[in-house]
């Protein structure tokens, strides 16, 4: 598997990834309806960068790294995540994470910080939990799960 930088190319295979999630409303605090114009410019940010992780020569992956916060917070980094649905379970998340690690700290990021894993996405939660990030917060009912209804979101961090 290759991860790389993001090319404009890419972007009609990135959405075929984020839309779905984005839709489902289970994991990401995004409108369920946003057009795809607006995924694709929230996912391509200004303060991000974006890679892709591939495999024979098909986009089975995406991650986004940027600064968590401005100023005095601009020395920790976040990321979000999506794997293809159809590549689930084969550790493309696992290698998204550790590219990033890698990535954070050759750019000068001293911790990671994921502002908003939703309780019930116990695969991330696990996932994450196993890669060095801890539990460090729990903001109470602050996701409205689509069938779950309010859940938790946690904050998860790892001291680079």
């Amino acid at each position: 598997m290759l991860i790389r930088p993001a090319a404009d190319r890419d972007r009609t295979a990135i959405l075929s990834i984020i839309a779905p999630v984005i839709r489902r409303g289970e994991t990401y605090p995004l409108d369920r309806d946003m057009s795809e114009a607006d995924a694709l410019a929230y996912w391509f940010g200004p303060d991000k960068t974006v890679f892709v992780a591939e495999e024979d020569g098909v986009v089975l992956g995406t991650y986004t790294i940027r600064p968590n916060q401005a100023g005095g917070g601009r020395h920790v980094c976040n990321c979000g995540y999506i794997t293809a649905g159809e590549a689930a379970g084969r550790g493309i998340a696992r290698a998204m994470c550790l590219h990033s690690l890698d990535q954070a700290r050759s750019h000068g990021y001293r911790a990671m910080q994921f502002n908003f894993v939703v309780s019930t996405n116990d695969r991330a939660v696990a996932l994450w939990q196993a890669m060095g990030f801890e539990i460090v917060g729990t903001l109470p009912r602050a996701f409205e799960h689509p069938s779950h209804g309010p859940v938790d979101a946690f904050v998860m961090f790892q001291t680079l």
